[in-house]
């Protein structure tokens, strides 16, 4: 998959246990977000997909302290995969270990009108504190955001704010960043002090509720472009209302 075509997806969840079912519950939520797509096969050492016919059974039994292992819908012209990994509470807000659900589509005509629905059958299937879905190449500037003096140095791009390493943060709940479609829990929203009926209509209008109290948030209509000069505003004024974001209003 080009890189430049891709969606990119995570969420953050609290550390899944071993044999923990929302592992598969993040799956499923996937595959109900997208018609016809079954990711029902691992991949091999050489890159070659191998089906999994106990997918279900597999991936619970193979869910170990917080992580669980890659599958895909074995297709090579339009991969789809998702996989958890953990976060060390060394490197998590509040010292909270954490598992994080990654997630790569392809950003075309297949996926996007599901996207919404995608991140939240996967957020709420792990019942995460926040995530995002993001094109690649926004997403990799975004992450550019994040800086330190001391252990990650740098200047954030395009005029954007400064965001604080993981472990500065004061909460898992409270959002690390944003992108173009925001997964936010009813604890993350409240966390940032989500919807301000007046601050947040232009949001509210592009934004809906979730089937557990969280909310989708997305920015603009079609998947974010940092190129285009529109964009760039619309994500800026959404970090100058939620300061939270980022662990910008903490000390």
């Amino acid at each position: 998959m080009s890189q430049r075509r891709t969606l990119g997806l995570i969420v953050y969840a609290p550390e899944f246990a071993d044999n923990d079912e929302r592992a598969l519950a993040a799956v499923h939520g996937m595959e109900r977000a997208l018609p016809d797509v079954h990711l029902a096969w691992k991949v091999s050492r050489e890159g070659q997909p191998i089906a999994l016919p106990r997918r279900d059974a597999w991936l619970t039994q193979e869910t170990r302290k917080g992580a669980f292992p890659l599958v895909c819908n074995g297709d090579d012209r339009s991969p789809m995969t998702i996989y958890g990994l953990r976060t060390p509470p060394r490197q998590a807000p509040g010292g909270q270990p954490l598992s994080d659900i990654h997630a790569e589509l392809p950003l075309d005509e297949s996926v996007l009108p599901f996207a919404g629905n995608v991140l939240e059958g996967v957020a709420e299937g792990a019942r995460a504190f926040w995530g995002h879905a993001t094109p690649f190449r926004a997403g990799v500037e975004i992450a550019r955001q994040t800086v330190d003096s001391v252990h990650k140095p740098g200047t954030p791009p395009r005029g954007l704010p400064a965001l604080k390493l993981p472990e500065q943060m004061r909460s898992p709940a409270v959002p690390q960043r944003l992108g173009w479609l925001n997964y936010w829990s009813e604890a993350a929203s409240r966390a940032i002090g989500f919807p301000d009926f007046a601050r947040d209509a232009d949001l509210l209008a592009r934004s809906r509720r979730t089937a557990l109290g969280g909310w989708i948030v997305q920015l603009t209509e079609a998947p974010l472009d940092l190129d285009n000069s529109e964009h760039l505003d619309i994500l800026q004024r959404a970090y100058a209302s939620f300061p939270e974001i980022g662990g910008r209003a903490s000390p």
